[in-house]
């Protein structure tokens, strides 16, 4: 397994003078795929919650997708970018029940293996086995109309994406598989924005905020393997 390096990044403290609060630092990241039209999802999201609630060191976003939308209920949190993004995914992971597919609930772990999201032992197992990540390390400072990044020195080369997110959701569902359900939501996400490759080198850069209201950054490696993650 490999260690997280001690890393030379530039001095955290300037990123947190003006009213900036400094990143929370996370090992795992586990994407839930889900949509308020899909009975299955509901369990899922429910999981999702308690991750948040009970595993600080575990990043637990929630992306709603699309193609559920036509069913008879739209999504109000659904975004094009999380499903897109989802189909990256189908694209890379090929081992699993459902490899190359699309469906929800899936929960992908560390960008390189999934499991449904509804199946509590699996998510769990997967959990456990999942390799931290510890390429590079990422802070975050919020101003009130932009993010400033840092990400340090580290191995590897990737994408930093940004993250805008709604920490709870609870949304009465009218029509649909969920008709009649009130359901909750946790850490959902309002926004994707690539902002750009990382090669190795230290980086910093102001970029806007974006939707949601809190950010994550995460760096992440071509093949799908998250590299670094923070949120703020």
């Amino acid at each position: 397994m490999q260690r997280r390096p001690l890393l030379a990044v530039l001095p955290i403290a300037a990123i947190l003078r003006g009213r900036m609060a400094q990143a929370r630092p996370h090992a795992i990241l586990a994407e839930l795929f889900t949509s308020q039209s899909c009975n299955s999802c509901p369990p899922a999201d429910a999981l999702l919650i308690e991750l948040i609630r009970d595993r600080p060191e575990i990043l637990a976003l929630s992306f709603h997708v699309t193609y559920w939308d036509r069913l008879g209920w739209k999504d109000r949190f659904s975004l094009p970018a999380a499903t897109e993004r989802q189909r990256r995914y189908a694209a890379l992971l090929r081992e699993g029940r459902y490899a190359g597919q699309v469906y929800t609930p899936q929960l992908v772990i560390q960008g390189r293996r999934d499991a449904i999201g509804s199946e509590r032992a699996a998510v769990l197992a997967e959990l456990r086995q999942a390799a931290p990540a510890g390429s590079a390390e990422i802070a975050l400072g919020l101003r009130e109309n932009g993010v400033v990044v840092e990400v340090g020195p580290g191995s590897g080369a990737g994408m930093l994406w940004l993250i805008g997110f709604d920490p709870l959701h609870v949304t009465e569902i009218r029509s649909g598989e969920n008709g009649g359900r009130r359901l909750a939501y946790g850490n959902v996400v309002r926004s994707i924005a690539p902002l750009g490759g990382w090669q190795g080198a230290a980086l910093r850069q102001q970029v806007p905020r974006g939707a949601g209201e809190r950010v994550a950054v995460l760096l992440q490696g071509a093949d799908g393997a998250i590299l670094a993650m923070a949120s703020a």
